[in-house]
């Protein structure tokens, strides 16, 4: 399933095409054995209280949101073999590529909605 996400707050576009990993089975296999995330793509894995990068190739961007899509906190360029995101707080975590935060000024408060294409 694509989905959009803009950050309402900022009136930004964040990503034109993500997945939204709400199985077991695509929670569990994330981002794993991909080379790259296209610019304006990302990853939302829904329910996630934090996320690991064990076995990633490359370093991604990590948005941690509560249940009403507000950014709770932003982690940047996260390499592999990394764990971030962590809160009971945390519902859903948005895995993007590197640099994506600083481009789209994502910063803890915006709000976040997702658009089921």
């Amino acid at each position: 399933m694509s989905i959009t996400i803009v950050n309402t707050t900022k009136n930004t576009i964040v990503c034109m095409r993500s997945v939204f990993a709400n199985t077991g089975m695509r929670r569990l296999v994330g981002l794993l054995g991909k080379k790259q995330l296209e610019p304006e793509t990302g990853l939302l894995i829904k329910p996630s209280s934090g996320v690991h990068t064990f076995g990633m190739r490359f370093p991604i961007d990590i948005v941690s949101l509560d249940r009403n899509n507000r950014v709770l906190g932003v982690w940047e360029n996260i390499g592999p073999w990394r764990i971030r995101a962590l809160s009971l707080r945390t519902r859903s975590v948005l895995e993007l590529p590197s640099g994506r935060i600083r481009e789209c000024l994502i910063e803890a408060g915006d709000e976040l909605a997702v658009k089921h294409d």
